[in-house]
């Protein structure tokens, strides 16, 4: 049995998790973080990591950037694993994160759906046969309360396929204050904002004559909880590094 913390407990997704996790036999909450300590289901919530009375053998975190200090000096002083599964971080913090995997188990990655993970892996095979040839551009769509643009799904996405091409390629977030044609090597990135919209990504390759589309849609948020917990799961079992969703598909140790 794997023994949870939920950090950003009372969040939506937090919610969801603890939802997730009630259902399952292989794992359970103990504790939750939040700066909200109100309590919801049949464990405790507390206001930072440092105040938790039992050691988790995992954290799941989806809190918020600003919390990521104290949660990885926790994490750091007491061994315990950590999923973290928050976006919109600095390139500072993300090398703050691969720093603390080099001591313990951290499973970090922009998206935890099962779909988009496999999105990203087409697109490299289609980067890797269209690159050079295509104008590749990448749409995404959140809910009116995101805060970060573009997701770091969509970022995670450019990345894989930059990295297909050699890193050759630039990004250009939206276009209204350029009036020029546009670049060969740029990858353009667009965000919409609005209602309910869960998660949707599409990654468009435009040719000469022809399109193609590779497109991912959430309807909710379940897909990126239950994606959270099989890596808390996961992650329970591993030595110290740096883990993504690439690595629990694959069964690594």
């Amino acid at each position: 049995m794997v023994n949870v913390t939920i950090c950003g407990a009372n969040g939506k997704m937090g919610r969801v998790i603890s939802s997730v996790i009630k259902d399952r036999t292989d794992c359970k909450v103990i504790s939750g973080v939040d700066l909200n300590t109100e309590k919801y289901s049949d464990f405790e919530i507390y206001g930072k990591p440092k105040e938790l009375p039992v050691k988790p053998d995992v954290i799941i975190d989806y809190s918020h950037p600003s919390c990521l200090n104290d949660l990885l000096e926790y994490c750091l002083s007491t061994g315990t694993a950590v999923v973290i599964a928050t976006t919109g971080y600095t390139e500072e913090q993300i090398e703050a994160i691969k720093k603390a995997a080099e001591q313990i188990p951290v499973f970090f990655t922009f998206n935890m759906s099962l779909g988009i993970n496999l999105l990203c892996k087409l697109a490299k095979t289609a980067a890797e046969v269209l690159g050079g040839q295509f104008d590749i551009e990448i749409l995404e769509k959140h809910h009116n309360q995101k805060i970060d643009a573009p997701s770091g799904t969509a970022i995670m996405l450019a990345n894989a396929i930059n990295e297909t091409l050699d890193n050759r390629y630039q990004y250009t977030y939206d276009r209204h204050s350029q009036r020029k044609k546009r670049e060969k090597n740029e990858i353009g990135m667009h965000s919409v904002r609005g209602g309910t919209i869960v998660g949707e990504h599409d990654i468009i390759f435009a040719g000469r004559d022809e399109v193609i589309t590779l497109s991912h849609s959430a309807a909710s948020k379940e897909v990126f909880a239950v994606g959270s917990v099989n890596a808390a799961v996961f992650l329970a079992k591993c030595p110290a590094g740096l883990y993504d969703m690439a690595a629990l598909l694959d069964g690594v140790k």
